[in-house]
């Protein structure tokens, strides 16, 4: 054989034996090939891969030294998390470059189950849910990717990133735990996600060095260490050591024992003001040797309704980060970015009353909420700086904002009404027994429960919902009653009722609760009560709101007499008959659509799209969010029309106005730390 077809041979099989390795990065490989009838060599030089080739390329740990090892070179990770899923994939590039420049060398990104499986065996992986992309995006822009698949991922989402449909599917499902059907559909979950994220992993030449196993465990009160033992071999059985795989825990050792498992890197979390020393006690009571880690270091906190927006200084920020270079320790931001809960996305806590997360997930990070440079930025960044090499990449300048004015709404729709229902309900069923939203095979939105009362009853009367999830508009022959909040711990409401009138209740999912409570059903469970006697006999109209233009779109232009039939429904802004639909179409000026914030001051609760896209859930006078993020690439460039559309369910300011302005207001901050 001549060194020719030799060459050939050779480099036929390189490619076969690295086909799914990538050559970003490349470094030349020289290869002598011997001729066995001269014994004369040929360079072959022309292959390139890299940085090395899958054989040579690792990321472990070096427990004699207690430090990461990414090809045998010692490493540090200062890593940030940015959600994919909370910012339009037409940002995740300057976003995450946005996060080089800061000086970080990774980022950090859970994947939502829900996101990717919102109907049961209905996957999507294209535009803001394409994983892929996101990650090959990262890692174009000089970043390593630290993923969280969960399956669980608390996040502040709606039922911690579970899909609804578990409950519709096994209504006895024991979530988190070995119970049989979730271990299945766990195990079906990752056979469609996993194999998209091999060729990512490190080793095979992507920018994927960590994999973690579940999240933050130990603060689950079922402690099934059968369950975490089983994920984990799951998770390897696709990763194949790949990547590392980790645990992060809060640093208590009772955290810790039940969220560590053997076979992935146990870490710790912590914001600032932490005792150092204790945190890394703890986690050297199950990590003994090895590099010391934060997985979530806070710089800011969530929100929920009802609350102060919390801030943390960025002395405070940076004092911790000080202390963590101090010990050598790796930590990831959490948030960097935080982004947006669009749609019905944002999920609730126990605290021990019931509490709904706000749509903004700015969390006062070192990003705001449009991907802006704050002050905290910058003091990361220099810290970063005194430690390690930055790189020469730009710092982002603020993005102009668009103040787009004033909007004058029209109403077009009682959703209670005839019309109402028959344009926007999904579903009707009529029961002995009130069933579950996800009984009704339903995420999220409303659904109106109706009876008729069957005989008189003593003036005034009870009427009692134990276990509502979350809030009800209570209405007697189509006039408000009052309202049933389980934030407020509501759950009874006097009224004066007779044999044969129509009682409703209009039921709000205000989001399912993300961290300790798995299995939050949502609508009505249990029994409804009138005094101390059950009420039967229900019909149930399901409004999930998923998409509304179409349905109303014929109204958009509607008349005047029409205009003024729905006008007579508000006295002093109290919407008396239900919640009523408005709509605006309307052009923005000429140029490239910028972001910009709709001010809702004076609306009392609801939800609002534009050109059909949900921007989440609005709710002004309980607070502190009054405006709603709505990102540029959502509007149609002039010349072409826009239309808004507002579900308001409690009241409306008289004029129905509305106004884009160029500046957030996320309520007055809370100082922490």
């Amino acid at each position: 054989m001549n060194s020719r077809k030799l060459t050939c041979l050779v480099l036929a099989l390189l490619t076969v034996i690295e086909v799914h390795c990538s050559i970003s990065s490349v470094e030349r490989l020289s290869v002598q090939i011997i001729n066995q009838d001269t014994g004369n060599s040929s360079d072959v030089s022309a292959l390139q891969i890299g940085p090395n080739s899958v054989r040579e390329r690792k990321f472990e740990i070096d427990y004699e030294r207690d430090i990461f090892l990414m090809n045998n070179e010692p490493f540090q990770f200062v890593a940030g998390s940015l959600h994919y899923f909370r910012s339009p994939h037409q940002y995740w590039k300057e976003k995450l470059r946005a996060m080089r420049a800061a000086g970080l060398n990774a980022v950090t990104t859970y994947v939502e189950w829900s996101f990717h499986e919102p109907e049961y065996r209905q996957y999507k992986w294209t535009g803001d849910k394409d994983l892929v992309k996101f990650i090959e995006t990262a890692q174009e822009e000089d970043l390593y990717v630290i993923l969280r698949p969960g399956p669980y991922i608390c996040a502040e989402r709606d039922m911690g990133g579970f899909p609804y449909w578990l409950l519709t599917r096994y209504p006895n499902i024991k979530l988190r735990t070995n119970d049989p059907d979730y271990e299945s559909e766990v195990r079906g979950w990752y056979a469609q996600l996993m194999p998209k994220i091999q060729s990512l992993l490190y080793s095979n030449g992507g920018p994927i060095i960590m994999v973690q196993v579940e999240n933050e465990y130990g603060s689950y009160a079922a402690c099934d260490k059968v369950y975490m033992s089983w994920l984990a071999e799951l998770t390897e059985n696709w990763v194949r050591g790949d990547a590392l795989l980790f645990t992060t825990d809060g640093y208590s050792v009772n955290a810790l024992s039940c969220g560590s498992t053997p076979g992935a890197y146990a870490t710790v979390d912590f914001g600032t003001g932490t005792n150092l020393t204790a945190a890394w006690e703890a986690m050297r009571k199950f990590s003994p040797r090895g590099p010391l880690v934060n997985s979530e270091f806070y710089p800011g906190w969530l929100t929920h309704w009802g609350e102060n927006a919390i801030s943390v200084s960025s002395s405070k920020v940076v004092e911790t980060m000080e202390k963590m270079f101090a010990y050598n320790a790796s930590f990831n931001f959490y948030m960097f970015h935080g982004g947006t809960n669009f749609a019905f996305t944002a999920g609730a806590n126990l605290s021990p009353a019931y509490v709904p997360d706000i749509t903004s997930y700015d969390y006062d990070a070192p990003m705001t909420e449009a991907g802006d440079p704050t002050p905290k930025f910058m003091a990361i960044r220099t810290t970063i700086g005194k430690y390690m090499p930055l790189p020469d990449i730009p710092i982002p300048a603020v993005k102009p904002k668009g103040a787009y004015g004033v909007m004058l709404m029209n109403p077009i729709l009682a959703l209670l009404g005839p019309d109402g229902r028959d344009r926007l309900s999904t579903k009707v069923l009529v029961a002995f027994n009130t069933k579950t939203m996800e009984g009704l095979g339903q995420n999220s939105g409303l659904v109106l429960y109706e009876t008729t009362i069957p005989s008189n009853r003593p003036d005034p009367s009870s009427i009692i919902v134990a276990d509502l999830r979350d809030r009800a508009i209570v209405y007697v022959d189509g006039a408000l009653v009052g309202v049933l909040s389980r934030t407020r711990s509501i759950f009874s409401l006097p009224i004066m009722v007779a044999q044969g009138n129509h009682l409703q209740i209009l039921v709000e999912n205000q989001g399912r609760v993300n961290y300790g409570l798995a299995e939050d059903f949502k609508g009505i469970r249990g029994d409804v009560l009138l005094n101390k006697n059950k009420i039967i006999n229900w019909r149930m109209t399901s409004f999930a709101l998923e998409t509304v233009e179409s349905a109303v779109s014929d109204l958009i232009q509607q008349t005047n007499q029409q205009k003024a039939y729905i006008e007579s429904a508000v006295i002093e802004g109290l919407l008396r008959d239900g919640p009523i639909m408005y709509s605006k179409v309307f052009t923005i000026n000429e140029g490239p659509p910028l972001d910009t914030y709709l001010d809702v001051s004076g609306w009392g609760k609801g939800f609002v799209w534009l050109n059909d896209i949900n921007l989440g859930r609005y709710w002004p006078g309980e607070g502190p969010q009054v405006t709603l993020y709505v990102p540029g690439v959502y509007f149609n460039p002039y010349p072409l029309n826009n239309t808004l559309i507002i579900l308001e369910m409690q009241s409306a300011p008289k004029n129905f106005s509305i106004e884009f302005i160029d500046n957030p207001n996320l309520g007055h901050k809370k100082y922490m730390g």
